[in-house]
């Protein structure tokens, strides 16, 4: 049988079996669960998975809530990284276009994984097909990503190279536009501080106190003056979770901040956080009391596969884009009037001046409420802010990745609005689309052994320095 009638065949298949993906979405945004603690949701896709005929390996490295499920047998190797954590403080209503909540402060899906999740398992069940009808030689796994909201999954698996025993992996993401990724971004860290001194109240025995408040506050001002000697592309955040109380009548005897260090290299992040650490033994031996450190999470920068890019890009601008009906186009353009934001949207053309002037007049200069629109192809090593763990992977095995709209353009990456659109029809049809994409790829890569080979070649001269793993040798996933 001819490629492109597999291609159509792994369509129809998604299509035949949507609901099953649009209803697995739902449940999921109905259930929101925020990162290391999607019980319920691994549950779902350990069922679906197991009911459909894949082999499912539960608590991948150790990780209570990652999984993998995997069919067919021999080489290549293809993997597809679902993910389906929530954000705290983002409980919506679905389909509405004013704020909502349906438990106010309550958690839910800002950043879309419900159907980023569903879309990748679209993606796999229809390789599957593929592999049995053809009988061809090659694997599929689906692997069951936890806590890319904070907790890195993938970047613990890579620590344990679980990514170098596959070919190559793809993904996607929900956007505002429809795009194949390109480019690279932030690595970061989070390491929790804990400091104990002693308490004694602050006016009759004030000498005999330790504040750790105090050790906290220094540490943060010492930071402060790190800042002059980072390099240009370093930055630090830090929060504080614990002052040791309210009363300013006690010398606080416990307090804790939290530090997240991001560098475009995780080479310089890893430098970054080694000082950052000095400074919190310096603030201790100010101030008399101990600390704790508690290393939470790491990711490496995007390592980038133009030949991967090229590969999606082929199947994206053959299968085209999501179809939006007047009512859907109604309600995102309602719910635009709460998205001020009005910027060119894709990375595209963040990269190419000629690709920013194409998407400026498709986008009505980022004023249209949703983009029905494929930006062209750009490859890029540029540099955009965010960190993902999926830049982890790509160090371990040649990666690529999609974005298709499935939120109002212009909304803010982690929103109610984008929750709202989540759980609409206009996400439905996201991550269908996506799932098509992606599987449509996979075929490619399983009937032309070039193009891995191709990838491959790439993907190790890129990676040439070495991956250096931001996940510390004795950490464990710690949900916050």
């Amino acid at each position: 049988m001819h490629e492109m009638d597999h291609k159509t065949q792994a369509q129809e298949y998604i299509d035949k079996n949507s609901r099953i993906f649009t209803e697995l979405s739902d449940r999921i945004w109905e259930n929101p669960e925020l990162s290391l603690k999607e019980f319920n949701s691994a549950r779902m896709y350990i069922q679906m998975l197991r009911e459909h005929g894949f082999e499912v390996t539960e608590e991948l490295g150790g990780i209570k809530t990652a999984f993998c499920g995997k069919a067919g047998h021999g080489r290549p190797v293809i993997g597809f990284l679902g993910e389906f954590d929530a954000l705290s403080g983002m409980s919506q209503e679905k389909a509405c276009a004013e704020e909502k909540p349906v438990i106010p402060g309550g958690p839910g899906h800002g950043c879309g994984h419900n159907m980023l999740g569903a879309g990748d398992l679209a993606a796999a069940f229809a390789v599957k097909d593929y592999l049995e009808r053809t009988g061809r030689e090659g694997t599929v796994i689906f692997y069951g990503c936890p806590g890319e909201e904070g907790g890195a999954g993938k970047a613990f698996l890579a620590r344990d190279e679980y990514w170098k025993e596959i070919d190559a992996a793809l993904t996607w993401h929900p956007s505002d536009v429809n795009e194949v990724v390109t480019g690279t971004n932030n690595s970061s860290i989070q390491v929790l501080y804990e400091f104990h001194g002693t308490a004694a109240h602050a006016a009759g025995d004030p000498e005999n106190g330790r504040s750790a408040l105090d050790a906290v506050e220094l540490m943060n001002t010492g930071v402060q003056y790190l800042r002059e000697h980072m390099k240009t592309d370093c930055r630090v955040h830090y929060a504080i979770l614990n002052g040791g109380g309210v009363s300013p009548n006690v010398v606080q005897a416990y307090a804790s901040v939290l530090y997240m260090v991001r560098a475009n290299k995780v080479t310089d992040s890893v430098k970054l956080l080694e000082r950052v650490d000095k400074i919190a033994q310096g603030a201790a031996l100010m101030t008399e009391t101990r600390f704790y450190r508690t290393f939470i999470d790491g990711t490496a920068e995007l390592v980038p596969n133009y030949t991967l890019e090229e590969v999606l890009f082929s199947n994206f601008s053959r299968i085209g884009v999501p179809s939006f009906t007047e009512q859907e186009r109604s309600f995102a353009q309602e719910l635009k009037q709460h998205c001020p934001l009005e910027q060119i949207p894709g990375l595209g053309a963040a990269f190419s001046q000629e690709t920013a002037d194409w998407v400026r007049e498709k986008s009505d200069m980022g004023r249209r409420p949703l983009n029905d629109f494929l930006i062209p192809l750009v490859h890029s090593t540029g540099f955009t802010a965010g960190s993902t763990d999926v830049g982890d992977v790509s160090w371990q095995t040649p990666a690529a990745q999609i974005h298709v709209s499935a939120f109002v353009s212009g909304a803010p990456g982690h929103s109610w609005q984008n929750v709202s659109c989540g759980g609409s029809s206009i996400g439905h049809k996201a991550l269908l689309l996506a799932g098509k994409v992606l599987a449509c790829s996979a075929i490619d890569l399983y009937e032309d052994p070039s193009l891995l080979a191709k990838a491959r070649q790439e993907f190790k001269q890129r990676t040439a320095e070495g991956y250096v793993c931001p996940i510390e040798k004795d950490a464990v996933p710690i949900a916050i």
